[in-house]
């Protein structure tokens, strides 16, 4: 493939080997192309620094341990994080919601779909009693046939996107904007909510403690990463330090 690391070339059997760790990516051979790259890079500085290990991997988790340091989330850090989030420790709450679904296919363009969803959601804004009966029109999912109901919904029932808008929307709200998520587009009505109860910091302190602790450490190595590809010499591709799995 003509790509080389410090005068390394890269050997199309690498690529082939890792493309299996990929295939639910959008882009199997970008996304491996890069993880093999970032690798050698890593090893390369390993190799610079006389980091040893019994394999790869451990020599790549002994250079990262060794080079990235980050300081621990202490108690203000958890408790300002717990009273700006109070949604993501709350527990109980529930929502009864509907919605209209367009879905998005390789055949449709999706400027079209986000254009008929924003005019659909602007006849529900005048005329908010026919969501029923546009959600048995337009939607692309089985509860058009039930004016769009979801029924009952916990936090963490749906994909996160969905979950984020869902939660914040009171009683009888339409959501502001169609709602996209990987099955296509959504008009989101909330027509009932239950508050749940908010945990006690102490009860999920150490649970934010290691969220931040980890959420640090991944912006670490993304930094340490651009460093050193910055400093590589990589040709044959364009690569950013923080597009690869082995920091996501």
């Amino acid at each position: 493939m003509g790509i080389s690391v410090n005068g390394v070339e890269i050997d199309d059997r690498q690529i082939e080997q890792e493309l299996p760790h990929h295939k639910g990516t959008p882009n199997p051979l970008k996304a491996s192309v890069h993880e093999v790259v970032l690798r050698t890079v890593l090893l390369q500085e390993a190799d610079r620094l006389g980091i040893a290990g019994a394999d790869d991997d451990a020599r790549v988790e002994a250079l990262l341990t060794q080079e990235v340091s980050v300081p621990q989330a202490d108690e203000v850090a958890c408790l300002t994080y717990y009273r700006n989030h109070p949604d993501r420790f709350t527990r109980g709450a529930m929502v009864e919601a509907r919605h209209i679904l367009f879905q998005v296919t390789p055949t449709v363009p999706l400027d079209l779909v986000r254009e008929t969803a924003e005019d659909i959601l602007a006849a529900l804004r005048a005329a908010p009693e026919r969501f029923g009966e546009l959600a048995a029109q337009y939607s692309n999912c089985p509860s058009g046939a039930v004016g769009g109901s979801l029924g009952q919904l916990s936090r963490g029932d749906c994909v996160p996107e969905f979950d984020d808008v869902l939660f914040r929307l009171g009683e009888n709200e339409l959501a502001a904007r169609p709602i996209e998520t990987r099955f296509g587009l959504h008009i989101v009505q909330v027509l009932r909510r239950i508050d749940g109860s908010l945990l006690p910091f102490e009860t999920v302190k150490s649970q934010i403690a290691a969220m931040l602790a980890t959420a640090a450490l991944q912006r670490g190595i993304h930094q340490y990463l651009q460093i050193l590809v910055g400093r590589a010499r990589i040709e044959g591709i364009t690569l950013e330090g923080s597009a690869t799995p082995l920091v996501q």
